[in-house]
């Protein structure tokens, strides 16, 4: 790799497609919410600091980045300068803040700030090496950048963003966790405790349905509150429906194949949520 290309992979470029979709929801969820300008500006936004946060990530993890096979090949685990992290890290989230002041409001700009701050400072350098509970602390940060979403429409308070947040909050873990039983073994050769690194595969595996549980009730609050309708409610249940079936299958036999259909199944089912989202505000 040449010259910026080198750099790329420090932003991890699908989470951050990720986060900025997750803003996006936010803002289409809330009431008029959705308009050319701010879209435009919050997407920039949102991608800057979310590239900022995973700079910093790469950077605070290079040592261990070094010694799983999974994370090896990242810029500043083989020969990318460290001090490039930090820098790209200060000049992004200035940006994504100084757009959000100036083009949006301080709401967004707080809500990705945090976001940043919560999977940079408190995920990456605090928990992640401290305690299984990484995971459940970090996905803070998707919740931020849906809050960011509604705020951008209605800075005071968007009850869809909240619970579209809430959404976010609990689809995390069980995205996570099941990854984390395929990689298993490289977690527990960085000595980072995952909750399969801690509990095992099998009781993890139970984990993981308890908390999809929890997702699929959160995902159907804003239906039982009269925000959403038919389109959004047969979305959720039957991408819920198929995730649990999937999260039961892993609890009866907890192997790294099931997992890896699983964590790749927690994917589709918040497309199919996401999806539900923009059907019940284009169409509904």
């Amino acid at each position: 790799m040449h010259g910026i290309a080198k750099y790329l992979p420090l932003f991890k470029l699908r989470i951050c497609w990720l986060i900025t979709l997750s803003a996006v929801v936010g803002l289409a969820a809330a009431p008029y919410g959705l308009t050319a300008g701010k879209f435009a500006f919050l997407v920039l936004a949102t991608m800057a600091a979310a590239a900022a946060a995973s700079a910093l990530n790469h950077y605070f993890d290079r040592d261990i980045d070094s010694v799983m096979k999974r994370t090896r090949g990242r810029p500043l685990a083989s020969n990318c300068p460290p001090a490039a992290a930090p820098i790209a890290a200060a000049v992004l989230l200035g940006l994504s803040v100084a757009i959000s002041l100036l083009e949006l409001n301080y709401m967004v700009a707080l809500h990705l700030f945090l976001g940043a701050f919560v999977y940079a400072i408190v995920y990456t350098v605090w928990l992640k090496r401290r305690s299984w509970l990484n995971i459940i602390v970090g996905g803070l940060a998707g919740s931020f950048a849906v809050l960011a979403g509604g705020a951008s429409a209605e800075p005071e308070f968007c009850a869809t963003a909240v619970m579209l947040s809430v959404v976010m909050f609990f689809w995390t873990p069980s995205h996570f966790w099941s990854f984390a039983i395929v990689h298993r073994d490289d977690y527990e050769r960085a000595g980072v405790p995952m909750l399969p690194n801690v509990v095992g595969d099998r009781k993890a595996a139970v984990y993981i349905a308890i908390n999809t549980v929890l997702l699929v009730g959160s995902s159907l609050l804003p239906v039982f509150l009269g925000y959403f309708g038919v389109l959004y409610a047969v979305a959720a249940t039957a991408a819920g429906a198929y995730f649990l079936y999937w999260n039961a299958r892993l609890v009866r036999n907890t192997t790294k194949e099931i997992a890896w259909k699983n964590f790749k199944v927690s994917m589709a089912y918040l497309a199919i949520l996401f999806a539900g989202v923009f059907l019940e505000v284009g169409v509904g």
